[in-house]
């Protein structure tokens, strides 16, 4: 799957219009929850915290058309708590951001 660094503002720029300031403004309260959400997925100590936390970064890429970092969350349920490997590619993803 490519990434698209456009995909974000694409669909907030649907949701709210030609706005550049609301969509800067939304755009980096996206990436602010985002790094929110992987802080809790690093210091989750069991199966539910990792899956809660995974969930609700699917979610909130979802909602703000970050599609990779959706798909990248829903593939990490799966993984053991703390998977190295489903770490490193959230992280990636997310930079791109």
């Amino acid at each position: 799957m490519a990434y698209d660094p456009g995909a974000i503002d694409h669909a907030l720029s649907a949701a709210v219009g030609d706005d550049p300031v609301l969509i800067a403004d939304l755009r980096a309260a996206f990436i602010d929850s985002a790094r929110g959400v992987f802080r809790a997925l690093e210091l989750a100590g069991d199966d539910v915290a990792w899956r809660d936390a995974l969930l609700r970064l699917r979610g909130l890429a979802a909602s703000f058309g970050a599609v990779r970092l959706a798909a990248l969350a829903l593939d990490a349920v799966e993984a053991p708590v703390g998977d190295a490997r489903a770490l490193r590619l959230i992280r990636r993803n997310m930079e791109r951001l």
